[in-house]
């Protein structure tokens, strides 16, 4: 128990770092499309996340390899019964790589559109259904004797699982506009200030509603755990910071804290459970018997040594472009757009 205990706490902190990771640039993604005034500041806000958005990847990656090979049927049971959800997962994963790839072999102004509108639609779908995935989990799905899921697509899209999403894609957003407010300057900085401002106020609501859902659903009392309360404090801490000028550090700061605790808090709420059944108590998954002792102790060995490499690699990453990136960064020119026969200011 000390071992599956310790694995579920670890890919716990993996899905936190994922969202976290990911978090600002699915948040960026989705302002791509709407936040630039021209192709230039398009262009800005991509190069924001272009170094390390396919890092960040890893996360999930790894988040998922770790619920194979840890838990294989909590993994086989939950692939299975959200095999639509994961699979358009994927899907907005590959456009969003897509649009990162090809959005600037043309210089089309259709062309480049359309790639920037797929890689916001992407970037919102994406923390969307996984947090509908999420919300699943603890709300609960008919699931047999034999771990399997018995239900129908009807069954994965209750209200809570739909709020679960709406709330981590909230949260993106809000992380995705402190990034921004980071990362760059003159008017798509003062656009950012103003947009963190907006979310995190919506987002606090979201998420204290989103607590309080939960431990509903749970049946654990009305009294958050601790890392949902971590989570409510920074997610109004954010909020509060976020109408302050000075504070544009620690509002990405709490921004980031409050989407790691969501997580934590939701995995916390749900231990010792892996996926509740809504044909009884006797049909949950939990980590008691969806196990293996042996591979559990040889993946502790592995992630001992891998982890720390991947933390540290990505740090470096990340001090190596902190700088903010701005217009004349990312160059420019005028360009025509054949497809329509106008044209857009993309000069520095």
């Amino acid at each position: 128990m000390a071992l599956q205990t310790v694995w579920f706490a670890l890919i716990t902190v993996l899905w936190a770092g994922f969202f976290v990771l990911e978090g600002f640039d699915f948040g960026v993604g989705m302002l791509v499309p709407v936040l630039g005034r021209d192709d230039t500041d398009r262009r800005v806000l991509r190069a924001t996340v272009a170094p390390v958005w396919d890092g960040n990847e890893v996360w999930l990656v790894v988040a998922g390899a770790a619920m194979f090979a840890a838990f294989p049927d909590w993994y086989a049971t939950m692939f299975s019964a959200f095999y639509l959800p994961l699979f358009a997962v994927l899907l907005g994963l590959i456009l969003r790589a897509c649009a990162f790839e090809f959005r600037d072999k043309s210089t089309h102004l259709h062309w480049r559109r359309t790639w920037d509108w797929l890689m916001g639609v992407s970037s919102l779908l994406v923390p969307l259904l996984v947090g509908v995935a999420f919300g699943g989990l603890l709300g609960g799905l008919p699931i047999d004797g034999s771990m399997e899921f018995a239900g129908d697509f009807t069954d994965l899209v209750q209200p809570y699982a739909l709020y679960s999403g709406l709330t981590f894609a909230s949260l993106c957003l809000v992380q995705g506009f402190a990034f921004l407010r980071l990362k760059t300057a003159d008017s798509l900085a003062r656009a950012a200030t103003r947009g963190v401002r907006v979310s995190a106020s919506v987002c606090a609501v979201l998420v204290v509603g989103f607590v309080i859902w939960t431990q509903a659903v749970s049946d654990r009392g009305v009294i958050p755990g601790a890392g949902f309360w971590l989570a409510l404090t920074f997610t109004v801490a954010a909020a509060i910071l976020a109408w302050e000028k000075e504070h544009a550090g620690w509002v990405f700061a709490c921004s980031s804290a409050a989407i790691a605790f969501t997580t934590i808090g939701f995995f916390a709420t749900l231990h010792p459970n892996l996926m509740i059944s809504s044909t009884g108590p006797a049909n949950s998954i939990t980590i008691a018997d969806s196990s293996s002792s042996y591979t559990l102790t040889v993946m502790t060995v592995i992630a001992a040594v891998m982890v720390p490499v991947v933390v540290l690699y990505q740090a470096w990453t990340y001090w190596v472009f902190r700088q903010r990136v701005r217009r004349r960064d990312v160059g420019g020119a005028i360009e025509e757009a054949a497809s329509t026969g106008t044209r857009e200011d993309v000069s520095p």
